[in-house]
């Protein structure tokens, strides 16, 4: 396998982005080549501190970086020797087999459209974000998680396909029912895109079970739950605000007297298992389905850790060939259900 990672994206880089890399190449022998995309001096740099001398890393100079503030669709026009610009490259040119970055999503997924295009029968791609729930060992797969704000019933008909897919060859879920998510379990609550979009699935050989609220999310969920790029990137931030607001409750409120203390260490092992089911270092990255290629997308603040576990997700997708039967799911869709080319979008 040979990834290429943007060395410069994300908020602590290139420190972060190599010391992760230096981490999934200690664990991860599946890894023939990784290519370190940025600036040249920094990651030797940093190559240096840690002592890595591994020859599966090839440094592949990039001098410009997308910073957050720039618009995704202009940066990657202008800033063609852009990190996150390089690596796509490198698996348009077939030199790598998936890219991971942590910087800018926007243009991550701009880049990805314009120099990999989308598979055939997807009109858009989707950020397939794993979440976990109250069953012991579970989660479901949240998409689309931020790639597109605005989306089209038709667009969301294809997120539960892709969705369905990831959840049945990569999590091991047999007919994974698919829910999309609204304002009410009733057929007629939400908005015109939201309504449409229920008849579609509906109509659908998906295992759709209906519309999903908020409070059944992570209790009562499908496996996997469909919704637009805007809600579904919101709905990710505030699960992660929450989870480390609770933690920060629990920690001022079990320090406030030696017993409450002593209980807190006794209890140790069972708020580790807790902090690790909703960090977002565990679950790496999310891959971005739909566009000819293998992306995963990372976390912004993304620690080594998180570096090393995007870098396992690119893995894992290599290794399911995930895209093959997403075309082959949307083409069955599209051979019974579509009857004119112009409801493909």
């Amino acid at each position: 396998m040979r990834i290429a990672l943007d060395a410069m994206g994300g908020d602590y880089t290139p420190k972060n982005t190599t010391e992760g890399a230096v981490l999934a190449l200690k664990e991860y022998a599946d890894i023939k080549k990784l290519f370190l995309v940025g600036d040249d001096i920094a990651i030797r740099n940093e190559l240096k501190q840690l002592n890595c001398h591994d020859p599966r890393i090839e440094i592949f100079h990039a001098a410009e970086v997308v910073n957050m503030a720039d618009s995704a669709a202009k940066a990657v026009r202008t800033k063609r020797d852009a990190s996150i610009n390089r690596a796509i490259d490198l698996v348009k040119n077939g030199s790598a087999d998936a890219m991971v970055s942590a910087g800018h999503t926007g243009a991550a997924v701009a880049a990805s459209v314009l120099k990999l295009r989308t598979l055939k029968g997807i009109g858009r791609p989707a950020i397939a974000c794993l979440l976990p729930t109250a069953v012991k060992g579970k989660v479901f797969v949240l998409i689309d998680a931020g790639a597109n704000p605005n989306s089209t019933p038709e667009n969301l008909l294809q997120f539960g396909i892709m969705g369905s897919v990831f959840a049945e060859h990569v999590l091991g879920y047999k007919k994974p029912s698919v829910a999309l998510m609204s304002i009410g379990e009733e057929d007629m609550k939400g908005n015109d895109i939201t309504k449409e979009a229920f008849k579609l699935l509906k109509n659908s050989d998906l295992n759709f079970r209906g519309n999903i609220e908020g409070h059944d999310l992570f209790e009562n969920s499908a496996d996997v739950v469909v919704c637009d790029g805007f809600t579904g990137n919101v709905m990710l931030k505030t699960s992660e605000a929450i989870a480390h607001a609770i933690f920060s409750w629990l920690k001022q409120e079990l320090f406030k007297t030696p017993i409450l203390k002593l209980g807190a260490r006794l209890a140790k092992g069972a708020f580790k298992a807790i902090r690790d089911k909703t960090n977002y270092e565990e679950y790496g990255g999310m891959p971005l389905l739909g566009v000819n290629g293998t992306c995963i997308i990372a976390h912004g603040g993304s620690t080594p850790l998180a570096i090393k576990n995007a870098i396992r997700a690119a893995v894992e997708s290599i290794k399911h060939e995930i895209n093959p039967h997403i075309l082959l799911e949307a083409q069955a869709y599209n051979d019974k259900f579509v009857t004119s080319p112009t409801q493909v979008q």
